[in-house]
């Protein structure tokens, strides 16, 4: 029986600053697991900068997870409403109403928590939300590698079907001068554990973060560990070079040159064109504006995106399109925002 509060008492949860676009809005119930980066070192990144990573309590999720149930009821029962602050009734309306089949656990790296407390959390949120479908999370390489697989997968089991871990890059060059904390060969290694454990595996590469200068060999070797992969997901998130991330700098510096948008898309067709995988490519996020001859988003930004190998003509044909474009009507699209 859940506590209720008295008239004047917050029906409030703590909500993370990012997730992913089809982990998000109508889709998901955001639950903030963790707070903040366990690496928070990362060169393009400028999310949780000068944010100190922190584990919460099992007990305050536990808490949050059950304001949530509370806000559900006042939403059937037609009860006032005021109690609640904005942010959080309009995800949890927005979810409401979709069915309540999906959460996401926020921030960063949520697959960190110690397994019986991650697994603690996941066993309450399917308790008290017995119609969950699916529970996600973002994940990094190395804490993949530093759990044991029985370990993966009790937590899998216990209903976190689905891992979103950041690849960026199969070059262990841009890697390093990225900070992403990892090489190729440990990218490769954690996602083929993440996908023997029985998890459901998004990758995420970002077209144009090996610059001018290597541009060629981001794409030959990101494909190659995609190759080796072979995840359930590929999604696209091109480069965007923020005022606030230490990449900002080095640029400032000369030390990383941006590429144009044609050469990311040259990028994109040597990648494409060297992949041998069984996945889903997409291109589900605004980053991905390049444009058709007609002026629309050259890329179906659905989440399920392009069967591989069946559709992989149809995205090259679709890149040249792209390239068949004048660079200059691409007033949105530049080597800073794309």
């Amino acid at each position: 029986m859940l506590h209720r509060k008295s008239d004047t008492e917050k029906y409030s949860f703590e909500i993370g600053p990012i997730r992913p676009p089809n982990e998000g809005g109508s889709k998901s119930l955001l639950i903030r697991a963790t707070r903040n980066c366990s690496w928070n070192r990362c060169a393009f990144c400028p999310f949780y900068h000068e944010k100190k990573f922190e584990l919460r309590d099992v007990k305050e999720i536990k808490k949050d997870i059950d304001t949530v149930k509370r806000i559900n009821e006042m939403l059937v029962e037609g009860a006032n409403l005021e109690t609640v602050p904005y942010h959080c009734l309009s995800l949890v309306l927005a979810w409401f109403k979709s069915g309540r089949r999906t959460v996401f656990l926020q921030d960063s790296n949520s697959l960190i928590m110690p397994t019986d407390q991650l697994v603690d959390v996941l066993d309450h949120l399917r308790e008290v939300f017995p119609s969950l479908k699916r529970i996600t999370s973002y994940a990094r390489s190395d804490t993949i590698l530093r759990k044991d697989l029985d370990e993966l997968t009790d937590v899998r089991e216990a209903g976190l079907t689905r891992l979103h871990v950041g690849l960026e890059s199969g070059d262990d060059h841009v890697l390093k001068v990225m900070k992403k904390g990892v090489t190729a060969e440990q990218n490769i290694r954690a996602g083929r554990k993440a996908m023997e454990a029985g998890f459901e595996l998004s990758e995420y590469v970002m077209p144009g973060l090996g610059g001018d200068e290597y541009s060629e060999e981001h794409a030959l070797n990101t494909a190659e560990a995609l190759n080796k992969i072979d995840p359930h997901y590929i999604r696209m998130r091109p480069l965007t070079v923020h005022p606030s991330s230490e990449l900002y700098k080095m640029q400032e510096r000369g030390e990383f040159t941006p590429n144009s948008p044609h050469r990311r898309l040259k990028e994109l067709e040597i990648m494409v064109k060297n992949l041998e995988v069984s996945s889903k490519l997409c291109f589900d996020h605004a980053l991905n504006g390049w444009r058709n001859r007609e002026g629309a988003y050259l890329f179906d930004m659905g989440y399920e995106g392009y069967r591989l190998p069946e559709e992989k003509d149809h995205v090259l044909k679709l890149i040249q399109e792209g390239l068949s474009v004048d660079e200059s009507l691409l007033s949105g699209i530049t080597a800073t925002n794309l």
